[in-house]
């Protein structure tokens, strides 16, 4: 049984003699018979009966037209992808980043984006990877880059890389040695996302070691965004954790030291979807360039 005799079926099935068929399709009569003909010869079965004006339905036809149905759309929606691939020509892309994507590639990537595929409109959130996490789940969004860990139970999941967390301090001493989480502890510690406190995936991992250690953390100063945390840092009001993506950028501040822990803590990115669902083709090109750029990134760094 091939596509094609399952689309000459459908259209017999719904105008109800071969040369109407035929006519629609744009083939002979005696082509779109014989293919059904050999559709009811595989089978040993009568898929039409002829009535007083069309051809009806058998019982067995009527089973098959669900089911013919269903492959023929599949097909179509399979060909509208892949044409849709090249050409980009119109649709929408959802797709959410981690709060510090633009210090990877946030700017590029819209850019890039929006040169190749102007007729495409992006809807891109940045936002924390706890609420992208939330926002694939609940289908408000098609994929996304997160930072692991995140409650993933009902998503796909691709660590791309890891970036590495730091110890950022503006006092020069207390950057000379690695540090441990009971330093972390001892310190008036200034964190930065404070809508999500300790739900954050990188707080997470600090939460989890300071458990298995026996020490609080406490923040003196939660903030919002990590600059502000970091101009608090600059003026010598604490000390705070950043990437090393971050510490790395041209808006770090110069009078702030930094130094890896002790035992080395990384932020896994990852990208992430809803567990069996098909991206649409402009969601998976900028997902595509996404993973691109922030490997190059990574390299380049």
């Amino acid at each position: 049984m091939t596509l094609n005799q399952l689309r000459v079926f459908l259209r017999v099935a719904a105008l109800g003699t071969f040369s109407a068929a035929a006519a629609e399709l744009k083939m002979t009569q005696p082509s779109v018979s014989e293919l059904i003909k050999r559709m009811e010869a595989a089978y040993g079965i009568r898929l039409f009966m002829r009535g007083p004006r069309r051809l009806v339905l058998t019982t067995a036809g009527e089973e098959l037209v669900p089911y013919a149905q269903q492959a023929v759309d599949a097909a179509d929606g399979a060909d509208r992808a892949l044409r849709s691939v090249t050409s980009l020509s119109g649709g929408v892309a959802t797709f959410g980043l981690l709060r510090n994507a633009n210090y990877y590639f946030l700017s590029a990537l819209l850019e890039t984006f929006h040169s190749r595929y102007p007729d495409v409109q992006l809807r891109i959130i940045g936002l924390n990877s706890v609420e992208v996490a939330e926002a694939v789940s609940a289908g408000e969004l098609e994929a996304g880059l997160v930072v692991l860990p995140i409650d993933a139970e009902e998503l796909s999941v691709t660590p791309l890389l890891r970036d590495e967390v730091l110890f950022a301090s503006a006092d020069p001493s207390r950057t000379r040695t690695p540090v441990t989480i009971a330093d972390l502890a001892a310190t008036d510690l200034i964190l930065y996302d404070a809508h999500y406190g300790w739900r954050d995936p990188t707080r997470r991992q600090l939460a989890e070691r300071a458990q298995l250690e026996g020490v609080t953390l406490t923040p003196q100063i939660e903030i919002e965004h990590v600059e502000s945390a970091l101009g608090i840092v600059a003026l010598g009001g604490g000390d705070t954790i950043v990437s090393r993506a971050v510490a790395e950028s041209k808006a770090f501040p110069e009078n702030i030291h930094t130094v890896p822990f002790a035992e080395p803590l990384y932020d896994t990115i990852a990208i992430i979807q809803r567990r069996g669902n098909v991206l649409s083709p402009a969601t998976r090109e900028i997902a595509r360039l996404a993973q691109r750029m922030l490997l190059s990134h990574h390299r380049r760094a």
